[in-house]
């Protein structure tokens, strides 16, 4: 008897099962149909809708990557994507852009911080109007911003030491060219630094310089560096134009082969410059995926698509991660042809 009831018993429980996970599979495939057929869902947006990017030193190369994924992004969820920026770098003429985007009222806004501290206010004056804000590249972690995607910069750093130092064979003096007060800057130049004195303490680093940005700028203070340390051997580029005018003062010093150079990013230049045998390596950054990802962050915001806990807004609670890391890569001769595509923007 009790057999029986049992056996009843797992039976009904059996086709209760089944039901569920047919419900559940019809529910699902009904869900994914609607966002397939373009139908209402949450995924799709308003073609009026503007989401900025805000960059400075507007015009390399670099941004353009960050551009394409944020536009593959926007394009995907049916809204405008917007670049613009300040065309040198200068934090005060950053600010004033980021607040002229700020006064058009845009759905979202996807800023790299020429400086921390200054754009913590801008940033903080969108987040007080509804505007959400995600920083990208360069962070400003003190504001209001809700995530911050870009390169583990301190990480990118070690790696950058590491492929230099095996390079070296271990030995020899090396040089940075970098720009100062930047944050990705100065985490990449700190995990170089404490990578080298960790495992490669027969390198020493005898001199640092500041490019700002410049390719002329890194060219003249790295030919000025080579002249007051003749025995450098090497040298690590924070950024793609400190590595080209790197490359520049390698070649007015007739030290090509002689001076190893590991650089930053994949402008066009960069990757020529490898091809030719000039820079030795480059550290290339999910540029896209800060795009992608930013994009689709802000869309999610501003669609209340991201609800870990009821009412976050209310509670002040972070629905995002507020860190993302978006990878790094060594590039080389044997690879850099994969890499040219990358900052073409459709």
């Amino acid at each position: 008897m009790r057999e029986n009831i049992y056996k009843y018993l797992s039976i009904v429980l059996a086709v209760a099962l089944i039901i569920s996970l047919a419900y559940a599979f019809a529910s699902n495939s009904k869900d994914v149909a609607q966002v397939s057929s373009g139908g209402d869902s949450k995924l799709k947006g308003n073609p009026n809708e503007e989401y900025y990017m805000v960059t400075f030193v507007s015009g390399i190369e670099y941004w353009k990557g960050c551009f394409k994924g944020m536009k593959a992004a926007a394009d995907l969820y049916g809204v405008k994507a917007i670049y613009t920026g300040a065309p040198q770098f200068d934090v005060n003429q950053q600010v004033t852009v980021l607040r002229q985007v700020i006064a058009k009222k845009p759905a979202g806004i996807l800023v790299t911080c020429a400086n921390p501290d200054a754009l913590k206010a801008p940033i903080d004056e969108a987040i007080e109007k509804g505007i959400p804000v995600i920083t990208f590249d360069a962070d400003s972690p003190n504001s209001s911003r809700y995530s911050v995607l870009s390169t583990g910069n301190y990480n990118a750093g070690a790696m950058a030491a590491r492929y230099l130092g095996k390079l070296l064979g271990g030995e020899g003096e090396v040089g940075i060219s970098t720009v100062t007060a930047q944050l990705n800057h100065e985490q990449r130049k700190q995990g170089f630094i404490e990578t080298l004195n960790a495992e490669f303490p027969g390198i020493k680093v005898v001199a640092i310089v500041n490019d700002e940005n410049d390719q002329t700028k890194a060219a003249r203070q790295i030919s000025a560096m080579l002249q007051a340390h003749p025995n450098i051997k090497g040298i690590f580029c924070t950024d793609a134009l400190g590595g080209v005018g790197a490359a520049t003062a390698i070649k007015e010093a007739n030290k090509v082969g002689k001076v190893k150079i590991v650089s930053f990013d994949t402008d066009k230049g960069t990757l020529d410059l490898i091809k030719e045998g000039i820079i030795d390596a480059s550290i290339a950054q999910g540029t896209w995926n800060m795009g992608f990802w930013g994009m689709t962050f802000l869309f999610y915001l501003n669609h209340g698509i991201v609800n870990p806990v009821d009412n976050w807004q209310k509670y002040g609670i972070n629905p995002l991660p507020p860190v993302v890391d978006t990878g790094t890569m060594v590039v080389t001769k044997e690879n850099v042809d994969a890499f040219y595509k990358v900052n073409e923007v459709e």
